[in-house]
């Protein structure tokens, strides 16, 4: 009984580990580049490359990641859709809005390339790719922005680097379930 309780509790102890690890591989990384900020990320999912594709085009479930209140689709013609997104960050404890209209270039089952049309950011701009790699689809991000605010770039910087994390571990976990929900239609 003892040695059950032992194997138990070891076995219990394994999985809890292998639980509290990075499953995505998520990697982030923020820099300044001058006036502007950098970002790179990237994560591994298990699904199919249209699951993938169609979860980045589904602009609307992005309110479902920490920091984004308001996000919907305003016009679509062709592989160019515009998305006006409502973001609050909090920097020192005071929130700041950043509103900003977005022109999203589709590149099926590939990238998305991504600038800002109008907003109170002075520049924002990126992609997103993605690449099959077996039974998994990397998501790669990059971005560079420039905020419009009184408040140091240093000040901006670090803490975005402490919330973007979070923001992309949330996205990867989105990937996973929006994957898992789409394995009959998407092949």
């Amino acid at each position: 009984m003892r040695l059950l309780f032992i194997t138990l509790a070891f076995m219990s102890s394994a999985v809890f580990a292998q639980d509290s690890k990075n499953p995505y591989v998520l990697e982030v990384d923020v820099s300044r580049v001058d006036k502007r900020i950098q970002v790179e990320a990237s994560y591994r999912v298990p699904m199919s490359m249209c699951a993938a594709y169609g979860f980045l085009t589904d602009y609307e479930a992005a309110k479902n990641i920490p920091g984004i209140l308001e996000s919907k689709v305003i016009s679509r013609a062709g592989n160019k859709v515009q998305v006006e997104r409502l973001i609050q960050e909090r920097i020192l404890f005071i929130p700041i809005e950043i509103r900003s209209v977005v022109e999203y270039s589709e590149n099926l089952n590939q990238s998305l390339d991504f600038y800002q049309i109008s907003g109170n950011t002075k520049y924002y701009k990126g992609t997103w790719r993605l690449t099959n790699q077996g039974n998994m689809i990397l998501f790669k991000y990059q971005s560079v922005f420039e905020p419009n605010s009184l408040m140091p770039n240093l000040v901006i910087e670090y803490f975005i680097e402490n919330s973007i994390y979070r923001r992309f571990e949330r996205m990867a976990e989105n990937a996973y379930l929006y994957g898992q929900s789409q394995l009959l239609t998407c092949k």
